[in-house]
């Protein structure tokens, strides 16, 4: 790939986020979103080996369905309406065809199908980029125009992500499929939390993208594509090691790590609202998950593979991570003490 393409494709990303988080107009929205999708897909697509060339072509294919969707519940909703603005979204069909349209592009349950087949075509830093700043803008609508959402849809597709993201993410080896289905997980929590406190959903959404960076900086650093590539990576890169154990569990939801809070504060919410069914369901599905972390977790620490591994081997090398990886690291495992302050915010 020519060395001036990665630095326009990156600028066209940040530009794309900042023209759709930044919009009052449809229209103008439609068009961050899809500069986005063509800012991406060359960075999906640059290792030119087939299984990258299928990701781009069913991620162009999705998105280009789901911007289409977007533009029609928007005109519907104008042609009704009068009203091209965002936050006047009142027409019924338009609000459902809206939550679809954005589903599809987070990849939220029953449109998830291409999220995980994408992820596991691309390279690590791009699975990076697909889970956490590609989401933030279409997330961003969906906050925008939360008033006007069906609060009972919502909910049966967030239950439904985090029942799916844990139940298929169980017997998986590739570690781009298991974060990928993390990350279903995740939007199930920021989708059943969206509609009674935007800003409860931001903050989980903002929380789990440090804890995702992180997670996927440690794994390029260590280059783990697969299980048995953490397994084999614990002599190299010890401190890493233990700290990917932390971070994963942070993932997970224990305490007293970074992920708890985000989850404490959801099914807080959910009580003061009256849904303590839908709280408990939430929080037994994410069970689900807690194992898959665990598996890597105990692959990444716990477990030191024999010495006659057949996999292939690599040269010792002092492999000291990066200061985003450390500071992304840190963050992702010790802001708990800081929860009194980000509930008085949310």
């Amino acid at each position: 790939m020519n060395p001036y393409a990665t630095p326009i494709m990156t600028f066209s990303l940040i530009l794309g986020t900042t023209i759709t988080i930044s919009s009052n107009h449809w229209i103008l929205a439609w068009t961050g979103l899809e500069i986005n999708t063509l800012a991406i897909i060359p960075l999906i697509a640059k290792s030119h080996h087939p299984r990258a060339v299928e990701a781009a072509t069913k991620y162009f294919l999705t998105q280009a369905a789901a911007s289409a969707l977007v533009l029609f519940s928007s005109m519907t909703n104008a042609w009704a309406t009068g009203q091209w603005d965002i936050t006047q979204m009142n027409h019924p069909t338009s609000c459902l065809l809206l939550t679809a349209a954005i589903a599809i592009k987070l990849g939220l349950v029953p449109f998830h199908f291409w999220f995980p087949e994408v992820l596991q075509g691309s390279p690590l830093m791009t699975a990076l980029l697909l889970s956490t700043l590609m989401k933030f803008p279409p997330l961003t609508l969906l906050l925008l125009t939360s008033k006007s959402l069906n609060p009972a849809l919502l909910t049966t597709m967030a239950l439904a992500s985090t029942a799916l993201g844990g139940w298929m993410g169980l017997n998986q080896t590739q570690t781009r499929k298991i974060l990928a289905f993390s990350s279903i997980s995740h939007l199930g929590w920021i989708a059943i939390i969206l509609v009674y406190s935007p800003k409860l959903a931001l903050l989980t959404f903002y929380l789990y993208a440090i804890m995702t960076s992180a997670v996927f900086m440690a794994l390029n650093k260590i280059k783990a594509l697969n299980l048995t590539m953490i397994l084999t990576s614990w002599t190299k890169t010890p401190v890493l090691n233990a700290t990917l154990m932390l971070m994963l569990l942070s993932l997970a939801g224990l305490p007293p790590l970074t992920g708890f809070m985000p989850k404490w504060f959801i099914i807080q919410e959910l009580t003061k609202q009256e849904m303590t069914p839908a709280a408990m369901a939430i929080a037994m599905l994410s069970l689900l998950s807690l194992f898959f972390y665990l598996r890597l977790a105990y692959h990444s620490t716990i477990t030191l593979p024999p010495n006659s591994s057949n996999h292939m081997k690599q040269w010792y090398t002092s492999k000291t991570p990066s200061t985003p990886t450390a500071v992304l690291a840190s963050l992702s495992i010790l802001l708990l003490p800081l929860s009194p302050m980000m509930h008085a915010i949310v």
